[in-house]
């Protein structure tokens, strides 16, 4: 059997990719190019491509082509955080006059960007369940340029079958962007499915260890990429070579989390899903999850979050996020340590009163890679304290 570098695993590329160890030192790890300004042989004759940081620096580079391939992607450009990923990736695609079809259940700092920034800019939005097809269908409109997707959705994990909704685009002007933070490349690959463009907050899962902010977007349209490097260097919302490095560094091992992750939540799942206190268990890996057909079709495995709703409505759901002692109380997920938080009075608290409002009785979790004996138990005295 002979190693073919064109057709490498996920494990494998998400070890190599990106990166040749240099005929200099030879490092095995992409080294921290942590310079400013680079020499130049004469005047306008860059050594290897790369001049200022602002505009390119081997560091982030590296991570650029790592997820780029894990995407199944041929070009990859780095932000400082997902939102500015987001901010860039709307300039690019939008003009006054457009219009985006956006999902009800889209993570609140998009809805904001978009209803506090880009409205004043003169972009219209209508709001749909992006998971009934013909919902999309019958929003796109003649200046419709963006149609918006997160599968599965935050915080409510529904599920968008995305190759029924790249179908709606032929024949239009609209690009499908699939935001695939809650799934992970490990997980999903959205490209392959029909969409144009696939954003990440690297903060998330890729990352993976709470430690480094930081956004990315993947594309096949070379057109799309010309635009978000101008804007890149042009803007200047790039990682810091440091983040990029970590963020690089939590890559390497994103296949074994992932399966951790799915692991621990698979059994939470079903555990909380036999509770009276909970009302409904939101969890695509459920059968009774009504997208976990899609979900499986496009989807490796069901991913790490989990939300839950409460039999006791508001008042239970914030007794039990502040009666876990394991689960720590905190925004932001993905991480190895297990988190959780009432989205409508943190990270979504922004959409109240929207079509976006999140439910006050809902919980989200984000099952880390501890133990399951010491997260069930944990999750179990938790519930017996409402």
């Amino acid at each position: 059997m002979s190693f073919d570098p064109h057709t490498q695993g996920f494990s494998t590329a998400s070890i190599h990719a990106g990166y040749e160890p240099d005929d200099y030192y030879g490092s095995i790890n992409m080294p921290i190019y942590a310079s400013t300004t680079f020499a130049q042989n004469a005047p306008n004759d860059l050594r290897r491509g790369f001049e200022y940081t602002r505009v390119g620096n081997p560091t982030i580079v590296s991570l650029e082509k790592a997820v780029a391939a894990l995407e199944g992607a041929e070009y990859g450009r780095a932000f400082s955080s997902g939102m500015a990923a987001t901010d860039i990736l709307f300039r690019v695609l939008l003009k006054p006059g457009d219009h985006i079809v956006l999902g009800n259940d889209a993570y609140g700092g998009t809805f904001r960007l978009i209803d506090t920034v880009f409205t004043a800019w003169g972009i219209t939005y209508t709001v749909v369940d992006t998971s009934v097809v013909d919902e999309v269908k019958n929003a796109i409109q003649d200046n419709t340029k963006l149609i918006w997707v997160e599968t599965p959705t935050n915080p409510a994990l529904g599920i968008t079958d995305i190759d029924a909704v790249a179908k709606l685009t032929e024949g239009t002007n609209a690009k499908l962007v699939v935001d695939n933070t809650f799934a992970s490349p490990y997980l999903q690959q959205p490209l392959a499915l029909g969409a144009h463009a696939v954003l990440h907050s690297t903060t998330k899962y890729i990352g993976g260890h709470s430690d480094v902010v930081g956004g990315l977007v993947v594309t096949n349209d070379q057109a799309l990429d010309e635009e978000l490097l101008f804007m890149q260097g042009g803007i200047g919302p790039i990682p810091s070579v440091f983040d990029a490095y970590l963020t690089a560094r939590g890559l390497k091992t994103l296949a074994v989390r992932m399966d951790r992750h799915c692991d621990n939540a698979e059994k939470i799942a079903e555990f909380l899903d036999s509770r009276l206190e909970v009302s409904t268990v939101l969890y695509p890996g459920l059968k009774n999850h009504p997208g976990h057909e899609v979900a499986a079709k496009q989807m490796k495995r069901f991913g790490g979050m989990i939300s839950v709703r409460f039999a006791g409505g508001e008042e239970a759901a914030k007794k039990f996020c502040t009666s876990t002692k394991l689960i720590c109380l905190a925004e932001s997920l993905g991480g190895v340590e297990s988190l959780l938080e009432h989205p409508a009075t943190m990270t979504h608290q922004s959409a109240a009163g929207s079509q976006l409002e999140v439910p006050r009785d809902l919980v989200r979790i984000s099952i880390g890679i501890e133990d399951i004996e010491d997260l069930l138990a944990d999750v179990e005295q938790a519930l017996n304290n409402l």
